[in-house]
């Protein structure tokens, strides 16, 4: 053999070996890279179905940085809460409505061991512009404890709202050019939405002698009023923010019922100037336990992250709810707005929330 032809053999078989190392060398570092669990930039991706209440806090950049900081990353999309348990859930991780009752539907369908989460709340609330405040207090259907807050009297309301009460029947609204036509508080459909359904929620157990309804005979007795209450108000949302924003911009029926956080978020995240918006806390009234159904492992874990992580229940407060175990976070971020916020729920009586199933029916036969 030639001394070209044996050094191009060397260098054939040289080139071979390096090919080798390299080949090896690449497998190595990969296979380091997983077993070193640096999981410094890696998240686990949730997907979830939310009330659409909360779509503004998960889109929020700092929340999304929270979670990425504790190794998730979540995809949501929103829905009707009392719809959820209409959709295919089975590639979801978790399903978050807005109320216990369709959480405690969804949780039915969950073989993810333990109960549903509720990592905050909040309760409902009535808006109206300082006129308006100022009429229903002369007419006894509110109280007012300053200049930006109140309560809202069920009963009266409700008695007026039967009898179709005018505006122009309440002494001083004369004054306001505004107040026309039937008094009645806009709501979204209860048949879709959470907020329209917990309305019922309370209106039909005040308006049953504080009883709240467990059979048909009980949606039989307020059935009537409940019709009243919602076929006054036409075309109805299926999200309480479309009515929200109308009545900040000036637009809109002059009573709305929106979310406490709502409010709250106006004034603790965007520091937004509310005017002369007077929120009206029903004396008795419903809160909206934001509820979490695990799906899945995955979907648990995320979960109990809302609830316990600090930075977590700190942003949550930023947007206006409420966290449950840790009232003192609201109370303290709240201290500069009380004007506006019953940090307390001073005399605000809580009533109970029928099952799904009697909600539903007394939802559908507002329609009918």
């Amino acid at each position: 053999m030639g001394f070209r032809e044996h050094a191009s053999r060397v260098r054939r078989i040289v080139g071979i070996v390096l090919a080798v190392l390299l080949i090896g060398g690449v497998a190595v570092a990969v296979v380091a890279g997983r077993d070193s669990k640096d999981t410094s930039t890696a998240t686990k991706t949730v997907r979830g179905v939310i009330g659409s209440e909360k779509a503004e806090f998960f889109a929020d950049p700092e929340v999304v940085k929270a979670l990425a900081a504790k190794g998730f990353t979540v995809k949501a999309e929103t829905s009707g809460s009392w719809a959820m348990d209409q959709l295919p859930l089975k590639d979801y991780d978790f399903a978050f409505p807005g109320s216990k009752a369709p959480a405690d539907e969804l949780q039915r369908r969950s073989s993810v061991k333990g109960g549903p989460i509720r990592p905050f709340y909040s309760p409902l609330v009535v808006v109206a512009h300082r006129g308006a405040a100022q009429v229903l207090a002369d007419n006894g259907l509110a109280t007012l404890s300053g200049k930006s807050s109140g309560k809202l009297l069920m009963a009266p309301y409700l008695k007026a709202a039967k009898a179709d009460r005018t505006w122009q029947q309440l002494k001083g609204a004369g004054k306001h050019a505004e107040l026309t036509g039937t008094v009645f508080i806009t709501s979204t459909d209860p048949v879709a939405s959470n907020s329209g359904a917990l309305y019922l929620a309370a209106a039909s157990y005040v308006a049953d002698g504080g009883r709240v309804a467990a059979d048909e005979a009980a949606v039989d007795r307020t059935a009537p009023l409940m019709k009243k209450l919602i076929q006054v108000q036409g075309a109805q949302q299926t999200s309480s923010d479309a009515p929200f924003r109308d009545f900040i911009s000036g637009v809109g029926n002059p009573l709305v019922l929106v979310y406490e956080s709502q409010v709250a978020s106006l004034l603790l995240l965007q520091k937004q100037e509310l005017g002369d918006l007077v929120v009206l806390y029903p004396d008795t009234t419903v809160s909206s336990d934001h509820t979490l159904v695990p799906l899945t492992d995955s979907g648990r874990q995320f979960g109990e992250l809302l609830s316990t992580d600090r930075r977590l229940r700190e942003l949550a407060v930023r947007h206006g709810f409420r966290p449950q175990g840790a009232a003192a976070e609201f109370t303290a971020a709240t201290a500069g707005h009380t004007d506006y916020i019953d940090q307390q729920l001073t005399g605000i009586r809580q009533a109970p929330v029928p099952t799904a199933t009697v909600l539903r029916a007394m939802a559908r036969r507002t329609r009918g």
